[in-house]
């Protein structure tokens, strides 16, 4: 399977701007990019790229004021297979988990686990341990919270999507994530590109998502509350704590977002 996959974002800034992108596929696909996704504005600025602490590739340009655009387009070569599901992984215990997973089981700007731990034990403290649990936390998660774009907020944290009940997929992934750290699971959030592919109408195709990873049996598993069920296509872009970690675009001074468009499709 073939997917096109990039963006056209239009902004307008009243004065130079820096910003920061991470808006390529993820080093991790790089021998499936048949066509890469090269960045290029308009009007045309140097771009300086660089890896973050988390292993992400980042771009940074000043935009100049006035109108910018930045786009990108390509073809990444996919399984076409759902995401795997592995119902006999193991948890680890703390003491044995890899050095470089412990990051994920600690508080991070938007999962605050100080504030989740006392419901997350009362929820799922009688799961049994591994996948199990972690299913068991995308279950409530999906089920608890009502989906929709008019729930953005970008100050929304974990605790807060889980008093309100409402928010879009990254305050699904953040909850999850909050949890399964509450009980001791190391958790990634993840951003990328997820289709429609293999959905039946008339569910609405989709573009940037956010889902997260889950540290079981001596790897990264893929977990997605938001749909709570194995997709085909998923391709990512950038993983850390949460989405603090990984914005799309960040910028340092005033602009107005003009028009936002991705596309992610299965190409024949």
């Amino acid at each position: 399977m073939k997917i096109r996959v990039g963006y056209e974002l239009i902004y307008d800034f009243p004065q130079p701007t820096p910003m920061i992108m991470v808006l390529g596929v993820h080093f991790t696909r790089a021998s499936d990019v048949i066509t890469p996704d090269h960045l290029t504005t308009t009007p045309s600025v140097p771009v300086t790229p660089y890896r973050d602490g988390f292993g992400n590739w980042c771009s940074r340009i000043v935009a100049p004021a006035g109108r910018m655009q930045l786009m990108a387009d390509g073809l990444v070569r996919d399984s076409g297979r759902p995401d795997i599901t592995a119902l006999s992984a193991k948890q680890h215990n703390v003491e044995d988990l890899p050095a470089d997973t412990l990051v994920y089981l600690l508080g991070s700007r938007y999962c605050e686990t100080d504030q989740l731990s006392g419901a997350a034990w009362k929820l799922f403290e009688k799961t049994k341990p591994g996948w199990e649990r972690v299913q068991a936390i995308c279950d409530f998660v999906h089920d608890h919270i009502t989906f929709g774009y008019e729930h953005a907020r970008s100050t929304m944290t974990a605790f807060d999507v889980f008093n309100a009940g409402k928010g879009v997929c990254r305050d699904f992934a953040h909850l999850a994530i909050a949890f399964c750290r509450c009980m001791n699971i190391p958790a990634r959030y993840c951003t990328g590109y997820l289709g429609d592919i293999g959905v039946p109408p008339p569910n609405a195709p989709m573009d940037f998502a956010g889902w997260f990873e889950a540290y079981l049996d001596g790897r990264w598993y893929t977990f997605d509350p938001r749909n709570n069920v194995p997709r085909i296509g998923r391709v990512l872009i950038a993983q850390g704590r949460d989405a603090a970690d990984v914005p799309i675009t960040l910028t340092f001074g005033p602009n107005t977002l003009v028009s936002f468009k991705v596309w992610t499709d299965e190409a024949l």
